[in-house]
């Protein structure tokens, strides 16, 4: 296989800003493998380096230059190795960052695999549009099966059914079309969006064309089943999944079906499946994620004890990084079992392993939830961010508004302004702060006659928060128009494919 030098054509790093500033996936770029697998130790420290970094959205190439400056050397395969690790745990930010140091910075050839991976990670750091603009860049020869998968499956993460259906024609024209691989992308895209008819004529035409189906379509299948909750229609593709043998089930696929007769009402089923599935596991050779993921299974349908059960073979088996300590932080409190967490989390502080703020974060979180009945669970949320300060380490901007919440359910405007803004201060961290937190510190900076405080406050939310314009302008209005007298902000969500704040309600009077 060849590889291609794509640097010296075009220089995505200033035009993303990287050089001075920080359902299923269904297409799959593994049957490309140029790389030799580097050595466990290398990878570890390089790795342990970066999740040291903390804030998952700060800058990591001043960590990746300073490694080189030492001396250190690494083969690429060991930056692939951690780029794929990211993309796991979806911190696609500093995935794409080590991408384009590589051909930036070290002058690596990216090969197919390298481009089609570049192109996704830029759709979900950047949105579609600067993902297009890369995609109409590429070389035609690179412009193959796995590079279309991956901007087909951008255009129907993000729901766009008609771009979808248009680079799937032009697929078709090109002879890309043969496989599952494209035909899965658009069969979840009219699952997502509800297109029934045209899902069904979807597989119609897979089955006359005789493509055969693999793991991910009869993961579709058996979701879009659920969807409508037709248990029967999920025995059915589960009994033609079972007898086929070109396809076989392994620790994965159990735990999606499990997921799909939960939703479909059955729960009895769903932990049919995942006994199977770990069943399976010793055989995987992801055991560490499945531990992981089954225990958050099992704590989604209320199983503590099974979650427990887990989490014990997984300590007796494997050794335990901070995404363990994650997924279990995660599933006692999925449960609600705080009692848990907290001895969890008194083990993850005295393992030493990288500090990751998510962890404290977790608790500080549950806490300040649970602290609008009891004010003694926000002042523990508070104990563990000085903890987290005793240590040497830094709160991000989750831990201070965590609190700044805690303080506004007991009516402490002042420590909830005062918190707020301790959030907006720190540097490189986007979150999406509580519109009632957000209103709160606007009434008090009203009436505290601090329009300049006001103003700055606004400011940050939109350099820190990506608040849109408009949200920024009726904020101004609050604050400058005297016959304003109440500021209301809905529930606010992240809008993945622009990447902003969506307003889904806010008035001013």
């Amino acid at each position: 296989m060849k590889h291609f030098r794509l640097s010296s054509l075009f220089n995505f790093s200033s035009r993303f800003g990287f050089r001075n500033s920080p359902g299923v996936s269904l297409y799959s770029t593994t049957t490309y493998r140029p790389h030799r697998e580097p050595s466990r130790g290398t990878l570890n420290d390089l790795y342990r380096r970066i999740s040291r970094a903390g804030d998952h959205t700060a800058p990591i190439s001043p960590i990746l230059d300073q490694w080189i400056e030492e001396g250190r050397t690494a083969p690429k395969g060991a930056f692939v190795t951690i780029i794929k690790e990211l993309r796991q745990y979806k911190q696609y930010k500093h995935a794409l960052e080590i991408s384009m140091w590589l051909s930036d910075k070290r002058y690596f050839e990216l090969t197919i695999a390298d481009v089609a991976i570049r192109l996704d990670l830029i759709a979900k750091v950047h949105g579609i549009e600067q993902a297009e603009d890369y995609f109409n860049n590429i070389p035609k020869n690179l412009k193959v099966l796995e590079v279309y998968c991956a901007l087909l499956n951008s255009y129907a993460r993000a729901k766009l059914v008609e771009k979808a259906e248009d680079i799937m024609q032009k697929m078709r024209e090109l002879g890309f079309a043969r496989t599952s691989l494209s035909y899965n992308n658009l069969l979840n895209l009219y699952h997502q969006t509800g297109n029934t008819d045209k899902f069904n004529v979807l597989m119609s035409d897979m089955k006359e064309k005789g493509i055969l189906h693999d793991k991910f379509t009869y993961c579709i299948q058996i979701s879009a089943y659920a969807a409508a909750s037709d248990l029967e229609g999920i025995d059915k593709v589960m009994a033609e999944w079972e007898s086929d043998p070109k396809v076989l089930m392994d620790w994965d696929s159990y735990s999606n079906v499990a997921i799909s007769y939960k939703k479909a009402g059955n729960v009895e089923k769903a932990l049919a499946m995942l006994e199977r599935s770990e069943k399976l596991m010793s055989s995987s050779k992801r055991k560490r994620g499945a531990y992981e993921y089954l225990m958050t299974q099992y704590a989604a349908l209320g199983q503590k004890d099974r979650v427990m059960r887990l989490w014990e073979l997984y300590k007796k088996h494997m050794k335990i990084y901070n995404r363990g300590y994650i997924s279990i932080m995660t599933s006692v409190l999925k449960i609600g079992d705080i009692e848990s967490a907290e001895k969890i989390y008194d083990e993850w502080e005295s393992s030493n392993l990288s500090f990751d703020i998510c962890i404290p974060n977790f608790l500080i979180g549950a806490y300040t939830r649970k602290g609008l009945v009891d004010k003694a669970l926000v002042d523990k949320a508070e104990s563990i961010v000085n903890r987290v300060i005793q240590k040497g380490e830094k709160p991000d901007a989750r831990s201070w508004h965590y609190l700044a919440r805690g303080y506004l359910d007991h009516d402490q405007i002042e420590k909830t302004v005062e918190l707020t803004r301790k959030a907006l201060s720190v540097e490189g961290s986007r979150w999406t702060p509580d519109g009632h937190v957000v209103a709160a510190c606007m009434e008090y900076m009203k009436q505290k006659a601090d329009v300049e405080g006001a103003e700055e406050f606004i400011r940050l939310l939109g350099e820190k928060c990506s608040f849109p314009i408009s949200i920024q302008e009726k904020l101004l209005d609050y604050i400058n128009n005297e016959d304003s007298v109440t500021v209301e902000i809905g529930d606010l969500e992240w809008d993945r494919r622009n990447g902003v704040l969506k307003e889904a309600d806010l008035g001013s009077n």
